[in-house]
């Protein structure tokens, strides 16, 4: 009997979970290999850090994802080197061999040198990275309450927010919504208006990979919300008392969300193959490495070109090129042709929040309510799990309907 194709699959994000699920009736062995026991499901990320979803509704057992894929097996590790000469993983559980390689290992913040960023910023890449803002933001608003120095109490309710890309206007409305909710039934001692929020941009317009109306859009509507929309902004240092700006500009801030710069999380690897300056890897159009054919790499690693532009690192993206290595696989098994990989874009949305979102689909922009509808609509569907897609739209209709942010939770000591 002969030994099946051993394809290893680093990573459980969308692209890496995605290529396990299309390999299911495969003719191969699939052993995927994941530090964490479950599936994070990003993009609702922001909506665990601020308050409004529990951590375990955007958390899906791995386990749970791969009951109908009897030919895949599970690993719970940490990948720490990898040798693409002699095929091997080195793991926290010990050495794998592969003859096929699918590196789905996804991006992580990148902080661009700036003093202080990486000590006193919150990024938002992970679980515990959101249970950890949600943390301090409810704490800050506790001790403003008993604050009687206006100048500290001011600190304490200012937000300031590194990034006008998606994460950074989801989390600057999302924020305007917790403080409209819940701090006036909480916190009767503060004043809402005494909540400062100020979202930084480097560049001169919000949302850069929409069109300049739908980022003109954008930002007058989160600056009729009451944010503070600072463009042309670039961030110099960051405090445990708020950020510097170009020119000397000091922003007192007691919280500091980083939502700028992803960087392609590689594991250490020999040789290493060619990378970008952002730490993608560049891929062949079949998404193989050129120099191991036998390596896959998808999603937020890979450098994958679109319309001559790099992609954008949406969900979309990994989901199609997980169903796509799957079949360039078998193809492969089969010994025919790879194909090249081509994104097909079903369209963009963005949520601003308070009711409005903006969106393109093919060659229509969209601003306002509909939008908005549509890409919670969006999100119910991709998530993988009915009974958390259940849930979230019990705590959506609990938000939405009450005004209320039903977990406003410091769950670790600050």
């Amino acid at each position: 009997m002969n030994k099946k194709t051993r394809v290893v699959i680093v990573g459980a994000g969308f692209g890496g979970l995605q290529a396990a699920q299309s390999l299911a009736k495969a003719e191969v062995e699939v052993l995927l290999i994941n530090r964490d026991n479950y599936h994070t499901f990003v993009p609702l990320l922001y909506q665990v850090a601020t308050a409004g979803l529990s951590p375990d509704l955007i958390a899906i057992p791995i386990r749970n994802l791969l009951r109908y894929s009897p030919n895949t097996k599970f690993l719970q590790a940490e990948v720490k080197e990898i040798d693409f000469a002699l095929q091997l993983l080195q793991t926290s559980e010990g050495t794998i061999s592969y003859d096929l390689l699918i590196l789905a290992t996804g991006s992580s913040a990148q902080f661009f040198g700036i003093p202080g960023a990486v000590d006193y910023a919150f990024p938002l890449r992970t679980l515990a990275d959101a249970v950890s803002l949600r943390n301090q933001i409810i704490y800050c608003f506790e001790k403003a309450e008993g604050e009687l120095d206006d100048a500290k109490r001011q600190q304490l309710l200012t937000i300031a927010i590194v990034g006008g890309g998606a994460t950074g206007v989801e989390l600057a409305g999302a924020l305007v919504e917790l403080v409209l909710d819940s701090l006036q039934k909480d916190y009767p001692r503060l004043n809402p208006q005494e909540v400062k929020l100020i979202l930084l941009q480097s560049g001169e317009r919000l949302l850069a990979e929409f069109s300049p109306s739908l980022s003109k859009y954008t930002y007058r509507k989160l600056r009729r919300l009451g944010v503070q929309v600072m463009l042309n902004s670039k961030v110099c240092q960051v405090s445990a008392d708020g950020v510097c700006l170009q020119d000397d500009i000091w922003l007192p801030a007691a919280t500091v969300i980083w939502s700028v710069g992803l960087a392609g999380a590689l594991p250490t690897s020999s040789p290493t193959p060619a990378q970008t300056h952002k730490g993608k890897i560049r891929v062949l159009p079949s998404l193989q490495v050129s120099e191991y054919p036998e390596v896959f790499v998808i999603g937020d690693l890979a450098q994958v070109e679109h319309n001559k532009k790099p992609l954008a690192g949406v969900a979309p993206e990994a989901l199609q090129q997980g169903v796509f290595v799957a079949r360039n696989i078998q193809r492969k098994l089969r010994g025919k042709e790879l194909k090249p990989f081509s994104y097909f874009n079903k369209g963009r949305l963005a949520i601003i929040g308070c009711y409005s979102g903006v969106g393109k689909i093919g060659s229509i922009k969209l601003t306002g309510f509909l939008p908005w509808f549509m890409w919670l609509a969006v999100h119910l569907v991709y998530l993988p799990d009915w009974r958390n897609r259940l849930l979230i739209l019990l705590s959506w209709l609990h938000a939405y309907i009450l005004g209320d942010r039903s977990v406003r939770l410091i769950l670790s000591n600050h």
